[in-house]
């Protein structure tokens, strides 16, 4: 049997690059986003280039918090059981501080956190109460410090990856696993306004990293594991007036 995937943010970026990844890996697919063409055409794509493949499609905004169970729901009946959910649906607004965009840092945390909390909420009821699943969250590296004009996005991840982490404690004694991501620069829509992108990869080689990790259900990793599994460590460890400089 397959295993039985949900992506949330499957509509681009690492979300779309999982699916296609998977798609030949031979797992089924639920695939949700706010952009229910964009969706369809991955869809209509995937099963073109791997015609036995099982692909549903459901729209979701993660911000619409009381319709995430349902779609859960949904997606679940329609692959017939879940194993995996992969909680990626995000955004980077890129605010400052002080300037009038409040509602941008809003959205990013109703977004990034509180909707990425609902979605992880509604699958393990689900998990518990078919006894197994495994949840896996797109955390990033700048969860590890907060940089200038992403103060939002960096306390967005940091709370998931907490959040995460937490999840992991509770479910000890039941067949629940929990993976928290901590993605570099991965080239997708989400990045690539920036200037600089250090030791930047392809959304397909990040995409193909992900899977493996997600297969050997390791707990927590950044993506890729060198160099950022020790430039995440000395994030911490930088003065503010390097930090400032970034």
């Amino acid at each position: 049997m397959p295993k039985k995937i949900l992506i949330t943010g499957a509509s681009s970026g690492i979300g779309r690059g999982l699916a296609y990844e998977l798609a030949g890996r031979g797992y089924a697919l639920a695939l949700t986003a706010r952009r229910a063409e964009t969706l369809e055409e991955i869809r209509d794509d995937l099963k073109s280039k791997h015609p036995s493949a099982t692909v549903v499609v459901h729209p979701l905004d993660v911000v619409d918090y009381d319709a995430v169970p349902g779609v859960i729901s949904a997606c679940a009946e329609g692959l017939g059981g879940l194993d995996i959910l992969f909680a990626n649906a995000g955004i980077g607004l890129g605010e400052k501080v002080g300037k009038g965009r409040f509602a941008e840092a809003r959205r990013t945390i109703e977004t990034n956190l509180i909707g990425a909390m609902a979605t992880v909420d509604a699958a393990v009821q689900y998990f518990l109460e078919q006894g197994h699943g495994h949840i896996v969250g797109t955390c990033s590296v700048a969860a590890f410090r907060g940089m200038p004009r992403s103060s939002s996005y960096s306390a967005s991840k940091a709370g998931f990856a907490l959040y995460l982490e937490s999840l992991r404690a509770e479910v000890v004694p039941k067949k629940i696993n929990v993976t928290v991501l901590y993605p570099g620069y991965i080239d997708t829509p989400l990045n690539d306004m920036l200037k600089n992108r250090p030791f930047l990869i392809s959304a397909e080689k990040g995409a193909a990293m992900i899977a493996d990790m997600i297969e050997r259900k390791v707990k927590s990793s950044t993506v890729p594991v060198w160099p950022w599994c020790i430039l995440g460590r000395l994030f911490k460890l930088l003065p503010t007036s390097v930090v400032a400089k970034f």
